[in-house]
């Protein structure tokens, strides 16, 4: 496969049907963010009975993964273990909630996808999940 820099539009596209499609499934509300290596916004969708609040977490929870190159939850995690505000990272975008995943194709982080709306173990399955499909591809 070809090395690419960053996520394009169509990559991101198919992220946010096969989230949806398993929303759908689930009978589920939430929100889906795919963003670029530099954790900006490239496709979003909100779902029919999505929480207000996962609008934004899902956007902070793709941003976080994609500036880190780590799972969202890891950067909670070293934050409660090493004792450190998330805002030391400097960015107010920043969470320590699971649901963030990077994107990583031929060793490098192209993008991150974020769910949020479901419990954490749900969102962290899902955009586990999406993430590998762009691996795969």
């Amino acid at each position: 496969m070809a090395s690419r820099s960053e996520i394009d539009h169509a990559a991101a596209q198919r992220i946010i049907v096969r989230i949806k499609d398993e929303l759908e499934a689930r009978g589920a509300g939430a929100a889906v963010a795919v963003v670029d290596p530099h954790g900006e916004l490239v496709a979003f969708l909100r779902t029919d009975g999505c929480p207000l609040a996962s609008i934004n977490n899902a956007i902070h929870k793709a941003f976080t993964a994609a500036r880190e190159g780590v799972e969202s939850a890891v950067i909670g995690e070293r934050s409660r273990e090493e004792g450190f505000p998330v805002t030391n990272f400097g960015d107010l975008r920043y969470t320590g909630w699971g649901g963030g995943v990077p994107i990583v194709v031929d060793g490098a982080v192209i993008g991150a996808v974020g769910v949020s709306g479901l419990a954490e173990a749900d969102d962290v399955e899902l955009a586990r999940g999406a993430a590998a499909s762009v691996v795969a591809r």
